[in-house]
């Protein structure tokens, strides 16, 4: 029997289960997919928002702002990279003028920073400004981490510390008990006395299998972005948002943690859970859309397109209570932007629900601290020889582009959380993530896995357990 049973690993589902590790709880994070943060948070823009935006009231603008004073010391927590690289709104004419001074009196309400500044003023900082911007509302606060590696740094230091985790586990029943629920898989029943639903896309047909009276309704928004490649110097060093509207806060141009741009995302309702293929009408709209804030983009170092489902619902707002009709059953439905820059204060909100349902004593033995991730590409000379010399497969460049070697790809293969797939290999360490997109590095990571996972070539995924690469062998053996 669990104490508590979380439903999604995505980011709000991992920080929860990092959370929960740190008390004497038995708890357990159930995933669809064969990785964690595999969903809407593997695509997204990335940024901690500042809170100036969300209307005021809601809960969205009260954990927004709450959670980005929270990211600091988290990251710190889980060794993860986080930089507070700020962000420009900004203004093209006279009656958006008027609407960002009325953001700018907005954000001050909240004690968010923020300053107006001029033409003038804002091209010294971001000479690539568009020449029809005549104000920006610049907020320092703002930042930019990696939403998947953040996940996957605090499921394993949940793991490191008593959480289990079951990948492939799509919930398919839940049944109400007296004191507990049944929590049905595939692959097994799980009974635990509280369910915390973070399915983000499906946490509205997971309430309803345990809720008759459940009104909420997951309406897919689709966002379609270009990645840009590396520069030496980029386009912009801040996040540049357009005036905020009714669709959210409009096609941005974003400085990434790993020194990428990326461009996007357009916001199309959809009715289809799965409908992530890009279409050439909405990467048309996002080149058209950001001309008018940003100048001299250079469209033709684009090295990827991509697409990320957002679980917005028809309500603006985030829900996150403890269902109207089902006690010790915790929804989180609708968390759209900003439920990244939102979640360890989400974090926070949930610990407060879940401390009237279960005791939440802190354990008294040490804690296992998370490792970080060996990044070659960040050491030293004389750090990299003494890795190699250590284990020589530090010697071996596996991905050119990205710089990373072998023995990077296999130690986060065999961690808590490890890469099973060629794209969690991708998310942990970057092998694959630059210029050609793994086309010199993809039979080598597929070796790689299936020599450390025990299993055929034949056998190694890309991504999900229908996207297999290889049909037979090959003349070669790249071992």
């Amino acid at each position: 029997m669990y104490d508590v049973l979380i439903i999604g690993a995505g980011i709000n589902g991992g920080l929860l289960a990092q959370r929960l590790s740190k008390y004497n709880l038995r708890i357990a994070l159930l995933e669809k997919d064969n990785d964690v943060a595999n969903e809407a948070t593997a695509a997204n823009s990335a940024i901690i928002h500042s809170g100036h935006d969300p209307k005021t009231g809601t809960l969205k603008a009260k954990l927004n702002v709450r959670g980005n004073a929270l990211w600091d010391d988290l990251c710190k927590e889980l060794k993860v990279d986080f930089i507070r690289n700020g962000a420009f709104v900004v203004a093209v004419n006279d009656e958006e003028k008027l609407k960002l001074n009325e953001l700018y009196h907005q954000a001050q309400e909240r004690g968010v920073p923020s300053r107006l500044l001029n033409r003038e003023e804002a091209i010294l900082l971001e000479p690539n400004l568009s020449d029809l911007v005549i104000e920006v509302l610049d907020l320092p606060s703002t930042g930019i981490i990696s939403p998947w590696e953040v996940t996957i740094a605090a499921v394993e230091d949940a793991m490191n510390n008593g959480l289990e985790l079951f990948l492939d586990h799509k919930v398919t029943n839940i049944d109400r008990k007296e004191g507990y629920f049944d929590v049905t898989t595939p692959k097994g029943v799980f009974q635990a006395k509280v369910i915390i639903n973070s399915a983000g896309l499906y946490s509205d047909d997971i309430y309803a299998m345990v809720s008759k009276q459940n009104s909420y309704k997951i309406t897919p928004r689709r966002g379609e972005y270009y990645v840009l490649d590396r520069a030496i110097k980029p386009v912009v060093s801040r996040t540049i948002y357009p005036l905020p509207s009714e669709k959210g806060k409009g096609v941005l141009v974003v400085p990434t943690i790993h020194d990428n741009i990326l461009i996007g995302p357009n916001s199309d309702i959809i009715t289809n859970k799965e409908g992530k293929d890009n279409t050439s009408a909405a990467l048309q709209y996002v080149k058209e859309q950001v001309a008018k804030t940003v100048k001299n983009i250079p469209m033709h170092t684009v090295i990827r397109t991509y697409v990320g489902l957002r679980p917005s619902h028809l309500e603006y707002d985030f829900v996150i209570e403890e269902a109207k009709d089902v006690k010790n059953f915790i929804n989180l439905i609708g968390i759209d932007s900003p439920g990244i820059a939102s979640a360890p204060a989400i974090t926070e909100y949930v610990l407060d629900i879940l401390s009237n349902m279960v005791p939440l004593n802190e354990k008294t033995e040490p804690r296992i601290s998370r490792r970080p991730w060996l990044i070659l590409n960040r050491m030293t000379v004389e750090e990299k020889q003494a890795m190699f010399e250590k284990d020589s497969k530090f010697g071996q460049m596996i991905c050119r582009c990205e710089h990373v070697s072998e023995g990077e790809i296999v130690d986060v293969i065999h961690r808590n959380a490890g890469a099973k797939t060629v794209k969690a290999v991708k998310r942990r360490v970057r092998a694959g993530a630059g210029r050609c997109q793994g086309g010199f590095c993809e039979p080598r990571v597929i070796a790689i896995l299936a020599r450390e996972l025990n299993i055929k070539p034949t056998e190694v995924l890309l991504d999900s357990d229908e996207s297999t690469i290889l049909v037979g062998e090959t003349k070669e053996n790249l071992a």
